[in-house]
């Protein structure tokens, strides 16, 4: 068999696959400096100016505050440092942003630049998984730069979701797995399962969406026996259960009186929350905004029709098409057609390369984590936010730069140059597709992208039938992957200066908004949502307080923002969709019979008259005449009327503000 370098060409008359090195050369001092220039940039775009994002979530912000307040706070993700609820994931992520916060001080900076400096690791580790899988430490660079150019990625990892860790601990797990398979180790199995156990423990299920490629990859091409192989899974699989099995452990250990409630769960068990909530329920499409939906509106008034759909939140339709449309498509999609095509190449180019081929296996690590993660994504039956997709951003990286790197091998051969024309053409004309939905912005990039890649696939055709044209094959591919690259990037470079926040941020640049319908109701609704100012004489009111809890109001988005806008603990009444079982009347009338809390708040929102029906209707508990315009959304019912039953309201700015410290009558 020829021995060819990873940089050497396949020349014409060769029939073998070229075998390669199982460990990477000794860095040159260029190769240093490139990864040091790619890690740089990278730290440089994702932390310039990152407080524009200010507290981004809230929701994830308040348990952050609330985390670098208290210690029990942080081991348990609570939304408030008083310890009533916690936010509806696991821990991992306010482990990070929290304990920033205990050693810096609570800030957007101190909550955030953890976020950018994930995607900086994470750039590293796929550098080093393709550097190590092709012996090419030009396609490692190809692959972190295109993942530190995607869209999600420069959204995500300058915001506080978990998403980032959980993506950072699931590109750890694919590095340990090239390395394992190298060498058929044992030990780097090992630490694939560990990171796998963390990923769990930062977004459940979602973080374990890679483990099938891995396993299979492992099982299918480790360099040794079959036996060793499924031992060495069960090892993997012992060392995730452990990982992320002790916290599952410590939450059924600890005596819930003395820990916050599990939010989202139904029974206050890790499980559930796990299987149900954030697993099947939302999966399958059960309403995940539990029975008390949090737009329902009161009888006599319904939702006027609207077209368009919502910034961040890529719908409720599922299909082969979502991760290509809407909003979606603008996050992910820019390279997931030619990461396909090159998934395909490798396996069709090294279809004779013995069974322990490196390179064939990291295309079944990456290939296989977007084939089946998009699928799962792509049959989800429940709302869908588009940043989800970050989870395949390493897989559409790693996947196209494995691609790029076998036709670039190939370039001397007529198959080269015909899979790289078809990656040009691929590139560029799904990046003019998508640039063409924003077709107001920058419209000359979309038609430089499209023909240049034509221009670039049509040289290399060119050359399989013209041998005068075959010393162009290298310089069309390098053209036609950095015009492939020119929309993601444009994109991603838009995302960075503006300004993101709330629960469903978009990427590229900032798209006019047409008046509609809603634009009175939204208004109303921000403090509601966790994302509107806090009107001064509520803050005053608030911040003079010295119960355990300052307030009480129904959802933890609105508790979020009441967090951080007085700095005190606020209680979250059912959670975020209000549907959690906690606490009952008894329990809140217990909170108040021993002074636990100042205010309870109910939200008061003015229904414009162009919303009637017509239809009048009995008004329901919890809720003002609709006759009146007034319309109350509480979540539970038997509190407000509790409440409003024994205590006089202050209205302030959209809310109804009873003091509990007053005598009830």
């Amino acid at each position: 068999m020829t021995v060819t370098t990873a940089d050497t060409p396949v020349s014409e008359s060769k029939a073998s696959i070229p075998a390669q090195p199982r460990t990477l050369p000794p860095a040159r001092r260029r190769d240093r400096l490139a990864l040091a220039a790619l890690l740089l940039g990278t730290a440089a775009a994702y932390l310039w100016n990152i407080t524009v994002n200010e507290m981004g979530n809230s929701f994830y912000a308040a348990a952050t505050w609330a985390g670098s307040r208290d210690w029990k706070a942080l081991l348990f993700g609570s939304l408030d440092p008083g310890n009533f609820i916690t936010v509806d994931k696991p821990p991992v992520s306010q482990w990070v942003m929290g304990l920033s916060g205990q050693l810096f001080g609570f800030s957007s900076a101190s909550m955030l630049i953890p976020q950018a400096l994930m995607a900086v690791a994470a750039v590293a580790l796929l550098h080093g998984a393709l550097s190590r899988a092709t012996g090419s430490r030009g396609t490692g660079l190809l692959a972190g730069f295109v993942l530190a150019a995607t869209p999600v990625a420069a959204l995500m990892f300058r915001f506080n979701n978990p998403d980032a860790v959980m993506v950072l601990l699931m590109t750890a797990a694919a590095y340990c797995t090239i390395r394992a398979l190298a060498t058929a180790s044992a030990r780097w199995l090992i630490w694939a399962g560990v990171a796998l156990g963390f990923a769990f423990l930062a977004k459940m299920l979602e973080g374990l969406m890679v483990l099938p490629a891995l396993a299979l990859a492992y099982l299918l091409v480790a360099p040794t026996t079959l036996g060793r192989r499924l031992l060495h899974l069960g090892a993997a699989a012992v060392a995730l259960l452990v990982s992320a099995g002790w916290y599952v452990v410590l939450t059924m250990l600890w005596p819930e009186s003395s820990r916050p409630y599990l939010a989202g769960s139904k029974d206050n068990t890790f499980m559930d929350l796990v299987l149900g909530y954030n697993g099947f329920a939302r999966y399958l499409g059960h309403n995940h905004m539990g029975r008390n939906p949090m737009f329902s509106l009161p009888p006599g008034y319904e939702f006027p029709r609207f077209g368009g759909g919502g910034g961040g939140f890529g719908g409720f339709g599922s299909g082969p098409d979502r991760l290509f449309t809407g909003e979606i498509g603008f996050e992910i999609s820019w390279l997931i057609p030619a990461a396909v095509l090159g998934f395909a190449f490798v396996l069709l180019a090294r279809r004779r390369a013995g069974r322990s081929d490196l390179r064939r296996a990291a295309a079944l690590v990456f290939g296989l984590w977007l084939l089946i993660d998009g699928i799962a994504f792509s049959a989800m039956r429940g709302g869908m936010h588009a940043y989800y997709t970050l989870a395949i951003a390493p897989a559409v990286a790693g996947t196209f730069a494995l691609g790029v790197h076998e036709v670039w091998q190939r370039r001397s051969t007529a198959w080269g140059r015909v899979g790289g024309a078809g990656l040009a053409l691929t590139t560029g004309v799904w990046g003019f597709v998508v640039l063409q939905r924003n077709s107001a912005w920058q419209p000359w990039l979309r038609w430089t992208i499209l023909v240049v890649s034509v221009l670039a696939a049509v040289a290399l055709l060119g050359a399989v039938i013209a041998p005068r044209l075959r010393r162009l094959s290298a310089m069309a591919i390098v053209v036609g992957v950095l015009a492939g690259l020119a929309g993601s990037t444009a994109y991603a470079a838009a995302t960075l200066p503006r300004s993101h926040t709330g629960g469903g941020p978009s990427v590229g640049p900032e798209r006019p908004q047409s008046p509609g319908p809603f634009d009175q109701f939204r208004r109303q609704m921000a403090m509601f949502m966790g994302t509107g100012e806090i009107d001064p004489r509520l803050e005053a009111m608030l911040r003079t307080t010295t119960t355990r809890w300052s307030a009480a109001i129904d959802r933890s988005s609105p508790a979020a923002g009441l967090e951080l806008a007085t700095r005190t603990p606020v209680v979250a009444i059912g959670g975020f969709t209000s549907d959690d079982p906690v606490p009952t009347l008894s329990d809140f009338q217990d909170m108040v019979r021993r002074h636990e809390l100042t205010y309870y708040l109910a939200p008061e929102v003015k229904l414009p008259d162009s919303w009637r029906t017509g239809k009048n209707a009995s008004p329901t508990p919890g809720q003002q005449d609709p006759d009146a315009g007034w319309w109350r959304p509480v979540g539970n019912t038997a509190i407000y009327d509790w409440v409003a039953a024994h205590y006089t309201p202050q209205r302030l700015d959209g809310l109804a503000v009873y003091d509990l410290t007053a005598p009830p009558h």
